[in-house]
């Protein structure tokens, strides 16, 4: 069931994305630019090479997660958290680089305010990400990697 354009539009215009200029263009850049990085990076390639068998639905459904965190568009349903903690090969270590990539992809592909707000949430997203595969694997929680300003 979609809302009427008139939510949609009330929606979008309440998102954290809104005000910087984020948009699906942006967001589509974004993710096939960070995913096209990792997937040639020495650290990260051959995890989520493991990981990913087939990446145009990923793809896809990584700019549905996005779009729902900017644009509050609601596209993404999915339970990340289940997802990554089920990889056993995820370790902390893999964050700061995730963090790290992600970071320089969003200044280099998107306006000031808009790559700070993708950096902000990717911050938010690895500490939970972090946070919750510790505990799912009865382990300590590690400490809080958050991407430098």
């Amino acid at each position: 069931m979609s809302l009427p354009d008139s939510l949609q539009s009330a929606r979008l215009q309440l998102s954290p994305g809104y005000p910087v200029g984020v948009t699906e263009a942006m967001i589509a850049a974004l993710v096939h630019g960070f995913y096209g990085r990792i997937r040639t990076d020495p650290v990260l390639g051959p995890v989520f090479g493991r990981a990913i068998a087939d990446w145009d639905p990923h793809l896809a459904k990584m700019c549905d997660f996005w779009s729902s965190v900017t644009l509050m568009t609601g596209r993404y349903h999915g339970t990340p958290m289940q997802v990554h903690a089920a990889l056993a090969e995820i370790a902390p270590e893999h964050f700061p680089r995730w963090l790290e990539l992600f970071g320089q992809t969003a200044r280099e592909l998107c306006p000031p305010a808009a790559a700070a707000l993708f950096v902000d949430r990717a911050g938010r997203i690895a500490e939970s990400l972090q946070t919750g595969i510790a505990v799912a694997r009865g382990a300590p929680p590690p400490g809080v990697v958050r991407p430098s300003t």
